[in-house]
């Protein structure tokens, strides 16, 4: 292997605080769990009891959610249909949008009714709409948590209402929260609404962050007696993106307190920096008996990290290359990987891809080359 050290400071411009900042402790909110995480690095900034399992009331609905957009983006259904309201919906308990038995509801208004006023009789329409039976979306739904990495989440149904073996854990609710932001920012939006108004009856939206703190624009709330209060928000300011996820609390008051103080404390003490975009040519490497010699090297993915502020000067960007590239060389093909260390803690590692094809040079080429390697 060939290892090159670039130095941070090479990569960026400097962050501008001191080098000897103090990063105190996270805030202590009395949660059953909770997780702080940024949404551009995934960096846990902060958690306890991250992976227990917890009932998430509504913080279902994330899961209903995702799965419908994955359902409007594969063509399957659209916002302008319109779906029946069977009676099992129309009586489904808890929070409602209010919709009427054996009326349509254009898809976007249940999406609506579902988001802002978290309406459960809205989930199991939508569901009803989308797979035919609650019961056949909830395959999805378990589908789509399985190919997100969510290990410790199960769905029982598309509401959250109590239900045996019907659980999440924060960091599996966190995981689901940036894939929505990340994947379907075209529908994130309907998450920052404050009111929706249907059937005449106007409805706030349970997430009262959103009239505290302008940078916040999401995410969702859940309750039940069993689960407490809980809170999952969404914050952006100066280019830099958290995302809390807060379960079992006491009130109302306490989930949004608890949610302010864990983003305040992400924003003050940590930064967020872009490294290197995806696709850019971040080296070149030698290739032998290829034309051309060298291959541009790069990441597939844009590379972000988040660090403590006043810290940034410690970073180093690590390349680990393979001793000696041969052609052919494939488009993508990894060719090693860049490492990216804190006062020598790894913090991030990532392939580093060939960026274009080097096909074989000529025979006269290859032989040089082939001499040249024997004589080192």
């Amino acid at each position: 292997m060939i290892r090159a050290w670039i130095l941070a400071g090479l990569l960026l411009a400097t962050s501008g605080f001191a080098a000897d900042v103090p990063i105190p402790a996270p805030p202590q909110i009395g949660a059953d769990s909770f997780q702080l995480i940024d949404f551009s690095s995934g960096r846990i900034i902060a958690e306890a009891r991250a992976d227990e399992r917890v009932e998430p009331a509504s913080l279902t609905k994330l899961m209903t959610a995702y799965t419908a957009f994955h359902a409007l983006r594969q063509g399957q259904i659209t916002l302008q249909d319109q779906a029946h309201v069977s009676e099992k919906a129309w009586r489904t308990d808890g929070s409602r949008m209010f919709i009427e038995v054996n009326t349509r509801v254009s898809v976007e208004d249940l999406l609506r009714g579902m988001i802002i006023q978290s309406g459960n009789d809205a989930s199991v329409a939508l569901a009803e709409h989308v797979a035919g039976s609650e019961e056949v979306f909830l395959g999805l739904m378990n589908r789509y948590a399985e190919l997100l990495g969510m290990t410790g989440s199960s769905f029982m149904n598309t509401t959250g209402l109590p239900a045996e073996g019907h659980y999440v854990t924060a960091r599996d609710v966190a995981i689901l929260a940036r894939a929505i932001i990340s994947e379907f920012p075209e529908y994130y939006r309907w998450y920052s609404e404050r009111e929706f108004t249907y059937n005449g009856i106007r409805q706030f939206n349970r997430n009262s962050l959103l009239w505290r703190d302008d940078s916040i624009d999401g995410v969702k709330t859940g309750y039940t007696d069993a689960a407490g209060y809980c809170l999952v928000a969404s914050a952006e300011r100066s280019g830099m993106r958290l995302i809390s996820v807060v379960t079992g609390m006491a009130s109302p008051e306490a989930r949004e307190d608890a949610s302010q103080a864990l983003l305040d404390y992400g924003f003050r003490f940590y930064e967020t920096h872009k490294l290197y975009s995806g696709g850019e040519e971040i080296t070149t490497a030698r290739v032998w008996k290829g034309t051309p010699p060298e291959a541009s090297l790069g990441l597939t993915e844009d590379l972000y990290v988040t660090v403590p502020r006043g810290q940034y000067d410690a970073l180093e960007a690590i390349m680990d290359l393979r001793s000696e590239l041969m052609a052919p060389l494939s488009a993508g093909a990894q060719v090693g990987s860049v490492r990216i260390t804190l006062d020598d803690v790894e913090i991030s590692n990532m392939p580093l891809m060939a960026l274009h094809e080097v096909p074989e040079a000529s025979l006269w080429t290859r032989i040089k080359d082939e001499v040249t390697l024997w004589l080192q």
